[in-house]
């Protein structure tokens, strides 16, 4: 073991000690449970010997999926005290790159250099893990009968306001006003949306006239349902938790329209998937054995878990290269 392994398994333990005082007659051995590395791999992790605080952050989309990590985590018996808010990406990597007080980063797209460089400026190296797959998802209402499927050209037609009503995308469609909602500009679902159907242009969606931005999903989800000619876009596991009320449209990205759903993320014919993130420091990492040791949970556990939230697991190869990350990090 080296002097770094060494010295982090001993402040993990000191940091578990606090919990409670522990008779000679009643310890338990915390070394074994507590050992982040197994050789060249990561150790199995016993959440009920991990406690302290975890701040969280960043992706609306990934909030759901790092909830329900940290919601078995605490099942599993950890006391830890993780704290999950949605600030959006772009919200969460400021905040990050700028020292305050965040363990972990959110992210549904990777990080820019220029926010790499802020993380550096500060003295945290970012290191990013994929945890999962989205697909995202272009819905209206239920009660909105006449679209089943758009092209790329018409939803930047639609979300650069070039056209205001519906019988402007198609002659057969209502002569109604186009009702338009989307993630705010700190999102990194609004950036993903920009850059694959609007050619990166990040001032078109804010200029159109009555366009809702949230960085709030439950609150698009809200508006789209219950109004007949509104659309949005957002992760999949938002769609999926409200499908009694919500219509998934088939995305026409060149190849021919396509559903959003599990295998044609994982075959790739759908044009609008894209890869969620967790990201901390080299530096953390060191420096908080609680946070690492959550992490190593969430790389060993999340493909179990991630399909229960409404995304998709990363292929073996990616969760994998995920871990040695980790282990490289820790050693």
């Amino acid at each position: 073991m080296t002097n770094h392994m060494r010295g982090l398994v001993a402040i993990l333990l000191l940091l578990l000690a606090a919990c409670g005082p522990q008779t000679t007659e009643t310890a338990t051995p915390l070394v074994p449970a507590v050992m982040l590395l197994a050789g060249d791999s990561l150790a199995p992790i016993n959440p009920a010997l991990v406690s302290g605080p975890i701040e969280i952050t960043g992706s609306s989309t990934v909030y759901p999926l790092t909830a329900r990590v940290a919601e078995e985590f605490a099942l599993e018996g950890s006391p830890a005290q993780i704290d999950v808010k949605v600030t959006g990406t772009g919200g969460g990597f400021r905040s990050f790159c700028s020292g305050d007080p965040v363990d972990i980063v959110n992210a549904s797209r990777p990080i820019t250099p220029a926010e790499t460089d802020a993380c550096r400026a500060v003295g945290r190296e970012p290191l990013g893990f994929q945890v999962g797959i989205d697909a995202l998802a272009v819905v209206v209402s239920n009660e909105n009968q006449f679209v089943e499927r758009l092209s790329f050209a018409q939803l930047a037609q639609i979300f650069s306001g070039q056209v205001r009503t519906w019988r402007e995308v198609d002659p057969t469609y209502p002569d109604a006003p186009i009702s338009l909602f989307s993630p705010g500009v700190d999102s990194g679902t609004f950036d993903y949306f920009v850059e694959a159907v609007l050619g990166g242009d990040e001032a078109l969606i804010p200029a159109v006239p009555g366009v809702v931005l949230s960085e709030d999903d439950t609150e698009l989800l809200r508006g789209i349902e219950e109004n007949p000619f509104a659309i949005g876009y957002f992760g999949f596991a938002y769609y999926q938790s409200d499908q009694e009320r919500l219509r998934a449209l088939a995305i026409d990205g060149g190849n021919g329209p396509v559903a959003p759903g599990a295998a044609t993320v994982v075959d790739g014919s759908y044009p609008l998937a894209r890869p969620l993130f967790i990201y901390t420091s080299s530096a953390t990492l060191a420096q908080d054995p609680t946070v690492a040791a959550f992490i190593s949970y969430y790389l060993q556990n999340v493909n179990e878990l991630v399909v229960e939230v409404g995304y998709f697991p990363v292929p073996a190869t990616t969760i994998d290269a995920a871990q040695q990350a980790l282990v490289a990090a820790l050693r």
